[in-house]
């Protein structure tokens, strides 16, 4: 893959069109380590996506975690139990993705579980109406059969993933390299962002 340097603005402005350009609910998936501040790029796309008239909501994948008990079964530290148990795949699903889906209801649940306080959120459903967006940010998102029409992917070099994690969170680093591994995000992604330096993107694009 060649990286073509673009800047944050650009990139922003760039994705909002490939996104607003697609008919129907169109589900995009901003998936990325905590390092690589997935969360911050998936917020800056609604302006831009509402100002072109498309409804916009929200989902972080952290609110749609399984209870401590399934989650920290194997301890708290264990990156496979991270990979493989952590995020709630089958309720991420049902109660975001496929009310989406054609001829769906349309009603998406934004929160479920308060991973802090181990407890459900009391979040009422909201409707998104025909066209409209449905923006979700996470780690680990790909490669688990979830329904996204547009995927991002926010890679970082080992060094910068490094550098970038926490030292009481550096416990994950093998989960990640086991999803670039097995889930190989920078393959199945339809876009893929170098984000060593937030500021100073790049897009990483198939040589051919």
């Amino acid at each position: 893959m060649r990286a073509r340097p673009i800047s944050r603005d650009a990139l922003v402005e760039e994705l909002a069109e490939r996104v607003a350009g697609r008919p129907g609910w169109v589900r995009v998936a901003v998936d990325g380590a905590p390092a690589a501040r997935p969360g911050s790029l998936a917020d800056e796309l609604v302006a831009p996506l509402r100002v072109r008239g498309r409804p916009v909501l929200r989902v972080s994948a952290g609110d749609f975690l399984r209870p401590a008990s399934l989650r920290l079964e194997h301890g708290r530290t264990d990156p496979d139990a991270f990979y493989e148990d952590w995020l709630d795949v089958k309720a991420l699903a049902r109660e975001v993705l496929e009310p989406l889906d054609p001829g769906g209801p349309g009603r998406v649940l934004p929160r479920l579980w308060d991973s802090r306080i181990d407890r459900a959120y009391r979040t009422p459903y909201e409707e998104l109406p025909p066209g409209g967006v449905l923006i979700v940010d996470g780690t680990l998102l790909l490669g688990r059969g979830l329904a996204f029409e547009v995927s991002v992917h926010l890679w970082l070099s080992a060094g910068a993933l490094e550098r970038g994690t926490p030292e009481d969170e550096r416990w994950r680093l093998p989960a990640y390299e086991r999803y670039e591994r097995e889930a190989r995000p920078r393959r199945s992604a339809d876009v893929v962002v170098r984000a060593d330096h937030p500021a100073r993107p790049a897009l990483l694009e198939d040589d051919g």
